[in-house]
């Protein structure tokens, strides 16, 4: 199976939410069916059919993520020695040409990506243009509005 690459800090907080689903949730759900059960007839009981599909979503997440855990490639950005170049777990600074607008983006893996926190998908259009270059480079990206132009002022290993 293909390695997931995830940061240290991601691969935390996938243990996090595991630890939380069978410790909290599972024991929740499992008193939500005996409660719907103690209802009576379970063909008509909205509250046990609703109950066993929360279940199924948690078991479903619980597998998920032990499965990403289990073929996770774990990257600790700080130890990385890219002598400069933007790769998995850098934090690289980036003008736009056009706006000349300074934005930092952290590129992470698909799970922990949140761009309200400026972790971009290592598999984005950005990411995928930044990787592999270095500052002073020019990242061109496909966007939806046209091709966008970035100047890489910055790559930190933090």
């Amino acid at each position: 199976m293909t390695k997931i690459p995830l940061t240290i800090v991601g691969a935390e907080a996938l243990r996090a939410e595991l630890h939380h689903l069978k410790t909290v949730e599972r024991l929740g759900i499992i008193a939500a069916i005996a409660e719907a059960r103690s209802h009576g007839d379970l063909s008509e009981n909205a509250e046990y059919d609703a109950a066993k599909d929360r279940q199924g979503f948690i078991e479903g997440r619980i597998i998920e993520i032990e499965g990403k855990l289990a073929n996770a490639q774990i990257i600790d950005p700080c130890l990385l020695d890219a002598d400069g170049r933007c790769v998995f777990g850098a934090t690289v600074t980036l003008e736009d040409m056009s706006s000349n607008q300074i934005v930092t983006y952290q590129i992470v893996g698909d799970d922990e990506a949140d761009i309200k926190i400026n972790k971009i998908s290592v598999n984005s259009p950005v990411a995928r243009a930044l990787i592999g270059k270095y500052a002073g480079d020019i990242a061109e990206v496909q966007a939806p509005s046209g091709m966008r132009e970035y100047e890489i002022i910055k790559v930190m290993y933090v």
